[in-house]
């Protein structure tokens, strides 16, 4: 039977937290708080030193019913009592293999990595979501060690749990992992089309699916069928998400 213990790899072990390295985490969750008021997005952050979070957002797509301190008190423990049997042993698996790729980034580089998934969360009144499950570093040790990392959670786009992806904000590769072969496949850079990113930069303006057919001379049907097909290739599930997306990876 698992435990707590099994989330967290003998790979990234941390022990210590030298006073150095201890100086990035001055005040942060500030910073957080400020951040999760903006966006209808949960979010937490973990603290593999502490093995337990250290921040849980009032957001409640996440807490299951909980609330935002209940969840961050049960750390852990929480994934044993809201998430499926079969999704847990998944997220376990994840836990593997994550690091062991991660493992393989250079030091330098290891804060430029998200990792992507999806996994059913399920509720006081037992039932089921499925969201979408990204973490990234916020603070590596002085020896490459992931100290402590924000994880961000929305509905996900996708029709079942797994989905593996990791994303390099550099060079915009997508690296999937494929859970029935078991390896990792590197995908080529995301590109846009030009109408593509012609419906992006008016979205960003506020452009109704109206206004950016009239803008560029196509029916809004013809607006939709773009912004589907963009969506899938970002793997977001709204235009929102999109445009953070596609700004936070330099395609406009």
């Amino acid at each position: 039977m698992p435990d707590v213990d099994d989330f967290f790899s003998f790979i990234n072990r941390v022990d210590d937290v030298s006073e150095e390295d201890q100086k990035q985490a001055v005040n942060y969750l500030e910073s957080i708080d400020a951040f999760a008021r903006t966006t209808y997005k949960s979010l937490y952050v973990i603290d593999y030193e502490k093995k337990g979070f250290d921040y849980v957002s009032e957001n409640p797509l996440f807490l299951c019913g909980n609330t935002s301190e209940e969840v961050k008190k049960m750390g852990y423990a929480f994934y044993f009592k809201h998430v499926v049997k079969e999704d847990l042993e998944l997220l376990l698996k994840i836990n593997t293999i994550g690091f062991e790729y991660y493992e393989r980034v250079p030091l330098g580089e290891r804060k430029d990595y998200t990792i992507s998934y999806d996994f059913h969360l399920v509720n006081k009144l037992g039932e089921k979501t499925l969201i979408n499950h990204k973490m990234t570093p916020l603070f590596m040790t002085s020896e490459g060690k992931l100290w402590k990392a924000i994880a961000i959670i929305s509905l996900s786009s996708e029709t079942k749990s797994g989905n593996i992806k990791v994303t390099n904000r550099k060079n915009n590769k997508v690296i999937i992992y494929n859970l029935e072969s078991n390896f990792w496949k590197e995908t080529e850079a995301i590109k846009l089309t030009n109408r593509e990113k012609e419906i992006l930069k008016h979205s960003t303006r506020g452009y109704t699916v109206n206004q950016i057919a009239e803008a560029i001379f196509v029916s809004p049907d013809t607006v939709k069928f773009h912004r589907k097909k963009l969506f899938e290739k970002l793997g977001v599930a709204n235009i929102s998400e999109a445009i953070t997306y596609a700004t936070n990876n330099k395609l406009i």
